[in-house]
């Protein structure tokens, strides 16, 4: 029998983490603590239908999803691995833009 506090609570982490977001990242987006989500995550506390459906919203996924048995832990890492991937590339894009910037404004 499945445990669906522990259920929950992985497939959570998992869809977080594939967006690449902190768990205050998360807490900012449902208007609650990164506390509170890190008591979720850690099967501490179970969070309300409504709270589950602003999480769902806020990762942008159906909330049973959150309750799936067959998460496939390397296509959640793929994506993860995609996301940050693109972060770099954009925080390397706007540190060449400043720098650029700098230069120009010093001829």
């Amino acid at each position: 029998m499945t445990n669906i506090r522990h259920l929950f609570a992985c497939n959570l982490k998992a869809y977080r983490h594939a967006l690449g977001w902190s768990q205050a990242k998360l807490a900012e987006k449902v208007n609650t603590s990164a506390h509170y989500i890190g008591m979720i995550e850690t099967e501490n506390k179970f969070p309300s239908p409504e709270m589950i459906e602003r999480l769902a919203a806020a990762l942008e996924i159906d909330s049973t999803l959150l309750f799936h048995k067959e998460i496939n832990p390397s296509e959640t890492m793929k994506t993860f691995n995609k996301a940050a991937l693109t972060n770099v590339g954009v925080m390397i894009e706007q540190f060449i833009n400043e720098k650029l910037q700098d230069l120009n404004s010093k001829k």
